[in-house]
């Protein structure tokens, strides 16, 4: 019988593969009695894992169902026409990088890197906290608080719904949801109790450093 040399054989076209739910970081209860494990099972297991089904959807049998996420968020950023796309592949991105920027016993000093950064850009540690939250609390409606990198200098933005710093080429360092889902289970209307709180006792500053340092 003839041997067939399978090095000469083309693989057969895979389909792409679809967008997962990350794991969670930590547990579900690790974040109380900041955040409850409620919160979390709603806001991980319905909300998260909602934009990544739909954007799957959305894709499907499209371009950007060969990108990454980051690409599909640049690539349909400000087009009205792919704002369902966008806002899902955002959502889902915004997401992952939320749960990332916290950490049960969070808060304290950053590390020693990025305290000195920040202290170059803001003056103090605690002038970029009060910055923190002034943009999440001054966010009217959905949207993010964010530290990023603006070249060398660090800075804190606020944006509206899905929008992010990857479509204004800013890189992210952490962020702060502030889309009612993230907190009106545990603290209803009191925005500024939930920033506070993750300011204090949640905000992985490692997480930071360790973008900032990427």
């Amino acid at each position: 019988m003839k041997k067939i040399d399978s090095s000469n054989l083309s693989p057969e076209p895979q389909a792409p593969l679809p967008h997962v739910l990350p794991p969670l970081p930590f547990a579900e209860n690790a974040l109380e009695p900041v955040i409850s494990s409620k919160t979390i099972s709603f806001h991980y297991g319905k909300h998260h894992k909602g934009y990544v089904d739909n954007l799957n959807k959305f894709i499907s049998g499209t371009e950007y169902s060969e990108m990454s996420l980051e690409e599909i968020i640049k690539n349909t950023a400000k087009k009205p026409e792919k704002t369902a796309i966008f806002n899902n592949a955002a959502q889902t991105w915004n997401h992952s990088f939320y749960w990332k920027s916290l950490t049960p016993k969070g808060g304290g000093e950053p590390p020693a890197t990025l305290k000195k950064h920040m202290e170059s850009s803001f003056g103090s540690i605690d002038a970029c906290k009060k910055e923190l939250a002034s943009a999440a609390l001054s966010q009217f409606g959905s949207g993010w608080a964010w530290l990023v990198l603006d070249g060398d200098t660090l800075k804190v933005i606020k944006t509206g719904n899905a929008d992010n710093p990857l479509t204004i080429g800013m890189k992210p360092l952490l962020t702060i949801d502030v889309w009612e889902h993230a907190y009106y289970l545990d603290y209803q209307n009191l925005r500024a109790n939930y920033v506070n709180e993750v300011l204090e006792k949640l905000i992985n500053w490692e997480f930071a450093h360790h973008n900032s340092s990427k």
